[in-house]
């Protein structure tokens, strides 16, 4: 199905989000739309499937005017969209929630035949490799395979183009690699793709073509052959550092002190399994690991989230007792790896945002008032500083896009005096531009003599930043590591291998693959 854009123009109030835009997407083809954050991306693709309309512009479909007032009418137009935030039921099951809407019936009655429901998900799922169990309780899925529920609810719609916004915001590496998979059985199937995306890697990987937006704007096309240099100053209109800069280290006395820490999750078993570690002022220690062997359940512990045993000590101050308000007072920065459900209010404004944990300290409160316009002068300044794309301060931050965010959340926790800081996937849902300067901001801290702890499941992240690693595995640290240890050896700690095995491994393979 050839789609077709055509002076899509779309105002909200004096901000112009999508500014006469054209857009052509070719039957079988995956076209990524790469821009930052705030770019227009996920409002124009609203456009699209009906959930706003344009004010100027036009839609057309195989060489004829679509008229897309409604998601019915897109899905009806063959259109279907995965949100990155997921429209599931998570009490429902997998083929529940697929046929919700569409729900299929037999006999007089209008009965739900749900033998035709679970074999409907059954076949579009062995067809294209996705491998969902059609009776699984979504609440009970990894949110990889609730990505595969939403693309197998487009399909049992009939769905001759894909729109897949920021789909790998959530996912591990290895579910985005298994989602890349899919969308190639889907592009030889003869379905078309939009994929959104502001990671240069992943459009240089997957797509046949990438529209780059700024500004509302289309700024170029490119071919995926395209150097991230290119692609990156055509997203951001300047030349980004893809690399962090920084000076070596120069750690001062030991800040923070983990001493067997054992942590249960949510079922009552350990995911944490007797951790020690030190950090000292001005070093950033970065933990790797695949995503689930702990490092959440550390997190939440280290913050006083989660029950655990062990002891947490600041400054030789022990933490272990107190809450999460008493830590968060004693220097702890945090940055949680869920933003929507730890980090944000969304119903509340940015200003608020920006003050959540310090609202009711001078300079911000006078007894049992609120200083408004104290708030309201802090979040002008960080919204400014931290380059926050909203119109206005007051705005509801649940309007943002994921990224602007995330950004509120790291303003927030980097503008103040830390004695510690804890991020937990900090650039998560960031664009190039946007990871450059929180890059610079916590290497910023480390050099301020801050102790800086540092989780994500981006190695390239672990390798820029972190001045030592720590693996986690099965809820154990199974190593410490410089920061020049190979990606083998890395990856090999990282699914279980002892330090001595992974070495000798490591060193092996380099030898095969030497000419």
């Amino acid at each position: 199905m050839k789609l077709e854009l055509r002076g899509i123009t779309k105002r909200f109030g004096s901000l112009v989000a999508n500014d006469h835009i054209d857009l052509v997407v070719q039957p079988g083809e995956i076209r990524a739309l790469l821009g930052e954050n705030g770019a227009g991306k996920t409002t124009l693709m609203n456009v699209l499937y009906g959930l706003i309309q344009p004010d100027e512009g036009e839609i057309w479909i195989e060489g004829r005017p679509a008229h897309i007032r409604s998601p019915k009418d897109a899905i009806s137009a063959g259109i279907g969209m995965v949100h990155q935030h997921f429209m599931l039921v998570p009490v429902f099951t997998v083929a529940e929630n697929v046929t919700l809407g569409v729900e299929r019936t037999r006999g007089f009655g209008g009965l739900l035949d749900r033998k035709r429901t679970r074999r409907d998900v059954l076949e579009l799922s062995e067809r294209f490799g996705l491998q969902v169990n059609p009776d699984a309780l979504v609440e009970e899925l990894p949110v990889g395979i609730q990505q595969r529920v939403e693309i197998i609810k487009a399909l049992l719609r009939d769905a001759s183009t894909l729109v897949l916004d920021e789909p790998t915001a959530v996912l591990t590496p290895g579910e985005t690699e298994d989602l890349f998979r899919i969308m190639r059985e889907l592009r030889e199937g003869g379905r078309s793709i939009v994929f959104i995306s502001h990671k240069l890697k992943e459009v240089q990987s997957i797509a046949d073509n990438i529209t780059i937006i700024r500004r509302g704007q289309v700024v170029g096309e490119r071919p995926p052959s395209t150097t991230g240099a290119e692609l990156a100053a055509l997203m951001v209109g300047r030349a980004v550092q893809l690399r962090v800069s920084k000076e070596p280290a120069r750690p001062q006395g030991v800040r923070l002190k983990v001493d067997n820490l054992t942590v249960a999750d949510e079922r009552g078993e350990l995911a944490v399994r007797g951790v020690s570690f030190e950090v000292r002022g001005g070093e950033i220690l970065g933990i790797a690991g695949v995503q689930g062997n702990g490092q959440t359940e550390l997190c939440e512990a280290l913050l006083g989230l989660r029950s655990s045993s062990g002891t947490v000590t600041l400054d030789g101050n022990d933490l272990s007792s107190g809450t999460t308000r008493d830590r968060l007072r004693a220097g702890v920065g945090y940055v949680p790896e869920d933003r929507q459900a730890d980090g944000l209010v969304g119903t509340f404004s940015v200003a608020d945002n920006m003050v959540l944990d310090v609202y009711d300290r001078p300079p911000y409160a006078s007894g049992i008032a609120l200083n408004t316009d104290q708030i309201k002068a802090a979040a002008t300044r960080l919204v400014e500083e931290y380059d926050v794309r909203t119109s206005s301060v007051q705005t509801p931050v649940g309007r943002l896009s994921g990224g602007n965010q995330q950004k509120v959340i790291v303003a927030r926790e980097l503008s103040r005096d830390n004695k510690m800081l804890l991020a937990s996937q900090p650039t998560r849902g960031l664009d190039v531009g946007s990871i450059e300067f929180v890059h610079k901001q916590i290497v910023a801290q480390r050099d301020h003599g801050v102790a800086v702890v540092i989780v994500s499941s981006e190695l390239d992240e672990i390798y820029a930043l972190a001045d030592r690693i720590a693996v986690m595995y099965e809820g154990r640290i199974v190593g410490f590591c410089a920061p020049d240890i190979g990606e083998t050896e890395l990856g090999l700690l990282m699914a279980g291998v002892t330090k001595e095995q992974a070495a000798d491994q490591a060193g092996r393979s380099e030898q095969e693959q030497a000419p």
